[in-house]
């Protein structure tokens, strides 16, 4: 049965005659959403001192939300089609025409994933940038198993030969494939190469909340009076304080999604929550957060903001070298956005032929609607301003230094990409940026709320209150994080 995302359950909506509060005429969260867009003339709006306090956008923006019935979600990525060694050794004495490379790069594989192979050709450049050759390899000795490096032996096409290694075990030389060169009736290529692909995987994390008001009490409610799309009236009822635990709830789906990280084994929380005092078959806890992932997996820029050309060009440098995902969104705090402004000011083509906004079909005004704005450097960036980094009670405010953890954006790329679902057992086109909610046939865990007590039209128990319980299970999926960048101190 193919997933679908649903909206969040919540009860049917069936206004009454009289303003006798039951469980069908209780106004949620998620029925204030409908009402505001559908009948936005009987919508009750109180002023906020704060404003609009909620934060929970940036994942609806970016992301999507799909549904899994695993404990653990696993994919594959594919790795870089070639591979270049940085700290390859050599010993030879000046003009050598053949000479044997030892590879001492971590990336060295095993014998059985040998990557240079006989016929193949190099190039070849001394890391002190004193020069640089082009070789066809004559011979190759695999790694031998659990210990010692892989050597191929180099034959230069340049007749003064290769000059200059100071020792196999010294990191002397960068060598890289471009091709292959064989004799005339030779056999072909021996040997073949097994695609490099790894793989990620995340659990989900159970998120709850409630709220709990006697039924004493439940005397201070709100009502409202509608008439729907279908002819039907009546009255709606709301409590105040328990639609703002419902926008409490909603901003920590995010946030939980955003600094979730996994518990070290042997940490409180893996005592607590998971690892060690976990049953069987249940995992540690914690879960990998779109700051983790991104820390871990991506491109840091720290120190302070890329605020001059120069050194947004440095960020552009880094992406080129990656998937060069052609467009990309900015998440930043206000600071940051300020220094982008001016980084665009100073250019004479920004506002004119720089300005970009093809994610949104090149129309300016959507753009801007949406809180973004666009320009183009290499590649097409939005920026928009993340309430997120700004709200005080939050990460705004936070002090900065080498380490505070302080965050001041993020660049997440557009679009999907294409990973192979170790569930599925296929290749899929995911979001780069994803949720997976637990769900199965007869539980759906996106988005949970269900009312117990005695008061407010529940009938579940002899208690003299109203309790409005919440529940998530989620993780995100930060799919292909080497094309994200955060920005910190």
């Amino acid at each position: 049965m193919a997933g679908q995302v649903k909206a969040a359950p919540t009860f049917a909506l069936t206004p009454s005659s009289e303003r006798t509060p039951t469980a069908q005429n209780y106004l949620t969260n998620a029925d204030f959403n409908w009402l505001n867009q559908y009948l936005p003339d009987t919508y009750e709006k109180e002023f906020e001192r704060y404003g609009n306090r909620t934060i929970s956008s940036f994942l609806r923006m970016v992301g999507a939300e799909m549904p899994t019935n695993s404990d653990l979600i696993k994919w594959a990525e594919q790795g870089r089609l070639h591979t270049k060694y940085t700290q390859v050794g050599c010993g030879v004495i000046a003009g050598a025409n053949q000479v044997v490379f030892q590879v001492n790069d971590v990336l060295d594989p095993a014998a059985a994933n040998q990557v240079i192979r006989v016929g193949q050709t190099l190039v070849v450049v001394k890391n002190d940038g004193s020069g640089s050759n082009k070789a066809v390899v004559s011979a190759v000795t695999a790694r031998a198993a659990g210990n010692g490096q892989g050597q191929f032996t180099a034959d230069f096409y340049e007749a003064a030969g290769f000059t200059g290694g100071t020792g196999l075990a010294n990191a002397d030389v960068t060598v890289f494939i471009y091709g292959s060169e064989f004799r005339k009736g030779t056999a072909g290529m021996q040997g073949s190469l097994e695609s490099n692909d790894f793989i990620f995987d995340n659990k989900p994390i159970i998120i709850k909340d409630t709220y709990n008001v006697s039924g004493s009490d439940m005397a201070q409610i709100g009502w409202i009076e509608i008439t729907t799309e279908d002819g039907a009236s009546g009255y709606l009822w709301y409590l105040k304080s328990e639609h703002e635990t419902r926008l409490r709830f909603d901003d920590f789906l995010e946030t939980a999604m955003i600094e979730a990280v996994p518990a070290e084994q042997g940490s409180g929380a893996d005592l607590i929550l998971g690892g060690s005092n976990a049953g069987a078959g249940e995992t540690g806890a914690g879960s990998d957060g779109i700051f983790y992932a991104v820390q871990q997996r991506g491109n840091i820029w720290d120190g302070g903001n890329p605020t001059v050309l120069a050194d947004f060009d440095n960020v552009i440098s880094r992406l080129d070298k990656q998937g060069a995902i052609e467009e990309n969104v900015l998440f930043v705090d206000r600071q940051f956005a300020f220094d982008i402004d001016d980084m665009l000011a100073a250019q004479n083509s920004y506002g004119a032929g720089g300005t970009s906004y093809g994610l949104f079909d090149n129309d300016q005004e959507m753009a801007l609607n949406l809180g973004f704005t666009g320009f183009r450097r290499g590649y097409d960036f939005y920026k928009s301003d993340w309430k997120y980094l700004n709200d005080p009670t939050m990460r705004g405010g936070l002090p900065t230094g080498a380490g505070s953890g302080r965050v001041n954006g993020l660049l997440v790329p557009a679009g999907s990409t294409s990973v192979y679902d170790q569930i599925l057992g296929k290749n899929a086109k995911r979001p780069f940026l994803h949720v997976r909610y637990r769900a199965s046939e007869t539980e759906d865990r996106r988005y949970k709320t269900w009312i117990t007590g005695s008061a407010g039209g529940a009938a579940t128990s002899d208690v003299d209150n109203m309790q409005v319980n919440f529940l998530s299970e989620r993780a995100v999926c930060t799919l292909g994080a080497n094309n994200f960048f955060i920005f910190q101190e």
